[in-house]
């Protein structure tokens, strides 16, 4: 094939390839044209085996602080232990207002009378936080976990996201989130695990994973 067929065949390809994309633009100008404000806060939902869901949360949050709007967060399961997201977010304490309510992962508490009222407490705050008007956004993080275990009834869940104030985005972390919290969320998102450290024996990491 001579120099010319070679550059023949390039601005062809360059052609078609140009085409495509002014097509694919004017698609989603479209959407976008389309979509609108719904005027109030969303709802998603961080789900699924694999890691990264509280991560994704937190990297809102970092969003929403660029936007400087107010945040809460909500930890349900965590409890005191020290994790690399906690300690930043602690030092933007006029921005951030953290709540670790949970004792523990539920194989370390044994105890589910005792579960059961520490989320109980944790969501009358996040309660009070989403009803108040004074937060852009609120994560509640590893909710899911106490609704799968049966610690929250998911009527009371789905009433205290309904009478948010309308200012209030909200973002529920944890596998096994529940059909009807998805099927009320505007968004779910799931995380599946392809493969893992912990499987092939390597310990969780300070910085990656707390």
């Amino acid at each position: 094939m001579s120099d010319k067929d070679n550059e023949e065949t390039d601005n062809a390809e360059e052609n078609a390839h140009k085409a495509a994309m002014k097509k694919l633009q004017a698609e989603q100008r479209k959407k976008t044209a389309a979509a609108s404000d719904p005027q109030r806060g969303l709802v998603l939902v961080h789900t699924g085996d694999g890691k990264g869901k509280s991560s994704s949360a937190f990297g809102v949050i970092v969003r929403a602080l660029g936007w400087g709007q107010k945040v809460g967060v909500v930890q349900f399961i965590k409890g005191t232990w020290v994790t690399g997201e906690r300690q930043f977010f602690d030092g933007l304490k006029d921005a951030v207002d953290w709540r670790t309510m949970g004792e523990g992962f539920t194989w370390d508490t044994q105890d589910m009378g005792r579960d059961i009222a520490a989320a109980k407490a944790a969501f009358k705050e996040a309660g009070t936080m989403l009803s108040s008007g004074d937060y852009d956004l609120v994560v509640l993080d590893e909710i899911n976990i106490a609704l799968r275990y049966d610690y929250l009834d998911p009527a009371v869940v789905l009433d205290g996201l309904k009478a948010r104030s309308e200012r209030t985005s909200v973002i529920l972390t944890g596998r096994d989130a529940l059909p009807e919290i998805c099927d009320y969320a505007d968004l779910v998102s799931e995380m599946r695990e392809i493969k893992h450290p912990f499987k092939a024996g390597i310990k969780a990491q300070r910085g990656l994973d707390f």
